[in-house]
Order: structure tokens, then sequence, then C-alpha cells
């Protein structure tokens, strides 16, 4: 019988292995193009446990991975993250989820190619042997990849758990819209949540509409992210806008993976729904300083810093 002591907070999702070519100059096909390649390891849900792994949380991970040397490497970093994937799923025989790109001397993707077959593994007998560690999980992250077996879980264990999710798409948010009463913690960007809500959000008047409208489905939470203007954010008890005032922008990529694990940190610290988001812009604000999707040096200290430096744009009169 699965017993943990320690709370902990529990992510479920695709890890991928990032192939990515750069040429240098002049791209040509059918040909062999001088430049670097550089691997990574990726994927939304794996960028946000590792993130919350980073700055302390007690984090669980479960994913899919082949037994060839992606996958084992890229459990090996988790081991050095500290972040647990014991119960992860190693499929003999099969491919790591791998995405290969190549990219012309602009940064834009010439050609790609993306193997996830091994993610057919993960079935409901699966989630099915994995019960308990759902919940008696604090919290959930879910990602939207399956959206079948997203349906399966948020049923079967809704009210045995709190569910926190990322639309990440707004290809992706069409299949979650039915979905909403299952969710805690919703976090789209403004397309998104017009998506899921079903009318356009032009101005804030729309934004607070959109709010009260998650909140009427049963959420708990609603963050919504508005690019430059900054993050919504409504609770039922406190509502406002927060925004972080001229920050350094290298690569906007991860920005949202470390946002939801910030969220995550905040709810296991029992810290309030300002300071949570806080904690999560501080981490989005340190991500998108650096060229790689995860700040190699993301820790509690680095974001406890960044929010004493960073300049805090507060408007909660609505």
């Amino acid at each position: 019988m699965f017993c943990e002591k320690e709370p902990y907070i529990l992510v479920f999702g695709v890890s991928i292995y990032d192939i990515i070519g750069f040429t240098n100059q002049n791209y040509k096909p059918h040909d062999s193009n001088p430049g670097k390649v550089r691997v990574s390891f990726g994927g939304v849900c794996r960028n946000i446990a590792e993130n919350m792994a980073r700055v302390g949380v007690n984090t669980k991970f479960i994913s899919v991975v082949g037994d060839d040397e992606k996958g084992r490497s890229l459990l090996e970093h988790a081991k050095k993250m500290k972040l647990d994937m014991n119960d992860s799923l190693i499929v003999k025989g099969e491919s790591t989820p791998t995405y290969m790109a190549i990219l012309n001397e602009e940064g834009e993707l010439e050609a790609g190619i993306v193997d996830m077959k091994v993610t057919e593994y993960i079935t409901e007998e699966f989630i099915d042997s994995k019960a308990e560690l759902f919940e008696q999980a604090d919290y959930v992250v879910l990602g939207a990849d399956n959206p079948p077996l997203l349906e399966y879980i948020l049923k079967k264990f809704y009210g045995k758990t709190k569910f926190i999710m990322d639309p990440v798409s707004s290809a992706k948010a069409k299949h979650l819209k039915h979905l909403l009463p299952y969710l805690h913690t919703i976090k789209p960007n403004r397309l998104e949540a017009e998506i899921l809500c079903g009318f356009p959000i032009k101005d804030m008047a729309d934004v607070k509409r959109a709010g009260k409208h998650f909140l009427e489905l049963g959420l708990q939470k609603v963050f919504i992210s508005l690019d430059m203007q900054g993050v919504y954010y409504n609770d039922s008890k406190s509502e406002g806008l927060l925004k972080a005032d001229k920050v350094s922008v290298v690569n906007v990529t991860g920005a949202g993976d470390s946002c939801v694990a910030g969220l995550g940190f905040g709810y296991m610290n029992d810290m309030n729904t300002l300071n949570t988001l806080k904690m999560a812009i501080a981490m989005s604000v340190i991500t998108i300083a650096h060229e790689d999707t995860i700040h190699p040096d993301m820790s509690y200290d680095l974001v406890e810093k960044s929010m004493e430096s960073i300049t805090w744009v507060e408007d909660n009169v609505f």
C-alpha cells in the first residue's frame, strides 16, 4: 500500500527529449548544413515538475519513457533535481518521446519530427494502478495532451484531490470546456480563456466577466495571463491585476511552465493568492531572462531575491 508521510504535489504528463539543430547560415534543404546541435529535456509537465523541485516543493512526476539511453538520461537528470519519477512507466523496446527540429539562421523552423508512440502505453489501467498516488496528493497538475485520459482522471479522482491546469494552447483548450467544473485552478491566456468561456475578451470588464464565469462553474482560483498587462487573478475573496514592471526578455519559452510551478509552491506553502501569484510571476521573470526553457540556477533563494527586486504594479480596485 502506498503511503507518503510528507505532503506532495503530483504532476502527470509527457517528458520529451529535445534535439534541436541550428544552422549557421543559408539553410540548404537536401544537404548537410554546418551549425550546432543542442539536446535538452522538455515537455510542459516535465518542465513544471522540475521547476517545482528546484524551489523545494516535494514533487512526484508520473510520465512514460522508453528503456533507451534518452530515457535513462532523463531519469538520471530527475534524480539530480530531486524530482521523484519512481512511479513513471518505462516501456521495454520503445523510444522515449523525442522531438527533433532543424532551425534556419533566422531561428525559424525548417523541419521537425515528433516521436510520441510510447505515450500510447499510458492507459486507464495504468492510471488505476497509481490510484493511491493520485488520491493522496494535495494537488495534481495535469497535461492536456490526451483528452480522453484527462477526462478519465478528472472524473475518477474528483473530490479526492485538487486539479491544476494550464490549457497551453487554444487547440487544446477546445477539449477542456466541459471539464472545467472538475478543476480547482485554471491558468489560461486571453485567447484560451475566450474559448473556454465562449465569449470575446476585449477589455478588463470582459476579463472580470471571465473570472466570474470560471468561479460560477466551481473553480476555486482563476489566473488569466494578459501578456504585457500582467496576470488577472480571482479566488472569490480577492480580485486584481498584478504585473512585474520593466523585465528583461531573452526567451519567453517556458514562462508559462515556471508560472504554474510558482502556483504549486504557493499552494503547498499556504500562501495567499496575491503572494502565490508573485511567486509564480517571479519564477517566470527569471525564466524569460535566460535562453534555456528552465533557468539553470532556478532555486528558492533566487526566486526570493527576484520577488524583492521586482517593481510590482498592482491593481486590486475593481
